[in-house]
């Protein structure tokens, strides 16, 4: 009998450590997963708000396009410059033979005015934290009248040029700014015809929807 009774309250035993075993895993897994939840509420009000400033950004740009339109009227009208809404941001496209003499990074007079038209609106209060990016681009032909090893080297001193220029005589926040050349690498056009490499001789100026990060703008200051 005591036999019997001392194998039932084993079996009672087991069952009752089982359960809790069985109820703690329950009860980590429980834990686990509220913790994911929450994790994942907190990435989607990220995303939310970061969506929430890229969409105001883009209006931003949007009217800084109208404005640029109404102040490089002229220089549209003429085919000196091109003002585009890109999914990289708003692109400015400028001549380089408008710029630049041949083979030369020293910028024109008569194009210094149109850039401080674009450095006005660079400085304008909706713009005055977005990233720009200054791109030089040539055509496909060696130069043979310059002191550059290649375009390349001509393309990044010419996007140098006009980030030093908009720095230097627009008021431009230095900080917001990068020159890049990539020669003749990123054709707009063919370079089969001279219509063509005319319209690859250029340089662009990029608003970038992004804007320098809260600590970059402390850590500057």
């Amino acid at each position: 009998m005591n036999k019997i009774l001392n194998y039932v309250l084993t079996l009672i035993l087991i069952v009752t450590l089982t359960g809790c075993g069985t109820t703690a895993r329950l009860q980590q897994k429980n834990r686990e997963q509220a913790a994911t939840i929450i994790n994942l509420s907190n990435e989607i009000e990220r995303l939310n708000l970061e969506l929430g400033r890229l969409a105001k950004a883009r209006e931003d740009l949007a009217g800084a396009k109208i404005s640029l339109e109404r102040k490089l009227a002229q220089e549209i009208a003429k085919g000196k410059m091109e003002v585009e809404m890109e999914e990289r941001g708003l692109v400015v496209t400028m001549v380089a033979e408008v710029l630049f003499d041949p083979g030369k990074t020293i910028i024109k007079v008569p194009s210094r005015e149109a850039l401080m038209k674009v450095a006005s609106v660079l400085k304008s209060r909706d713009l005055r934290q977005n990233l720009m990016f200054v791109e030089g681009h040539t055509d496909n032909v060696p130069i043979k009248y310059s002191g550059y090893k290649s375009n390349w080297e001509l393309s990044t001193a010419r996007a140098t040029e006009i980030l030093h220029f908009l720095v230097d005589e627009g008021g431009v926040k230095p900080e917001r700014l990068s020159a890049t050349g990539y020669g003749k690498y990123r054709p707009r056009d063919t370079n089969e015809t001279e219509e063509g490499r005319a319209r690859n001789r250029r340089v662009e100026i990029i608003i970038s929807p992004k804007k320098l990060a809260e600590r970059e703008i402390k850590y500057i200051k």
